[in-house]
């Protein structure tokens, strides 16, 4: 009898481990657009917590004013996105983490990945509706609009941020994730720079395009982004 209680204690625990290394899985950093709010990723989030992440596995920083032309790529809004990456990481199972950022988030997050040296950290990094080309709507530097956004930090066609980030890499795996109904990307009624789709990053290791518009790519994609990142 007490061999029996013996065994069944043993496969209890053998069970309940399989069960922990089963959820072991890459913490989650998203990071949302330009004025826009950790709750834009809530079909995200919802996604992820279905399939078995912790809430405390996802990250969801805060970054910018409410000013959208105010806002670029160097200072202030680096600092959240920086933080939340670095404890994402401290706290992963697996030494790891994903990315995911919409809009001028992925931008941001991409910048930071780049300038505080986390590729080797991050195993997807996923572009949703990202300008990586620059915005047309911006101009083209230095001949742009004159907004922080738009500027040299910004987002203007061939803007020294920009330049200085193209072919780097911001994880194992890139994937941007676009569309040519981006009201966003594609506002001056053409989505490319140089005959290229803004929103690809340069060196990516896949694309996948859809019909949405710039909030649509986020909100209706989350199994897609959960099947990017897993």
């Amino acid at each position: 009898m007490q061999l029996i209680i013996r065994f069944l204690f043993a496969l209890s625990f053998a069970i309940i481990g399989s069960a922990a290394q089963a959820i072991c899985v890459d913490n989650v950093v998203l990071v949302h657009g330009n004025t826009g709010s950790p709750s834009d990723f809530v079909n995200t989030t919802n996604t992820l917590l279905g399939r078995g992440y912790a809430g405390s596995q996802i990250f969801r920083p805060s970054w910018g004013s409410s000013c959208a032309a105010c806002n670029d790529h160097n200072g202030s809004e680096e600092t959240p996105v920086e933080n939340a990456m670095i404890d994402a990481i401290a706290s992963s199972c697996t030494g790891r983490i994903d990315v995911i950022g919409h809009s001028m988030g992925a931008t941001l997050a991409a910048r930071v990945i780049d300038r505080v040296g986390l590729k080797n950290h991050v195993d997807s990094f996923v572009g949703i509706a990202g300008a990586f080309r620059g915005l047309r709507s911006c101009g083209t530097y230095p001949f742009n609009v004159w907004t922080s956004t738009c500027g040299s930090w910004g987002l203007s066609v061939n803007s020294p941020f920009l330049n200085g980030i193209s072919g780097h890499r911001f994880g194992t795996r890139m994937t941007s994730i676009k569309s040519w109904f981006d009201e966003v990307v594609c506002s001056t009624g053409n989505c490319t720079v140089a005959g290229i789709h803004s929103s690809t990053i340069a060196g990516e290791n896949a694309t996948v395009t859809y019909n949405w518009g710039h909030y649509g790519l986020l909100w209706y994609t989350s199994a897609k982004q959960a099947d990017l990142i897993q």
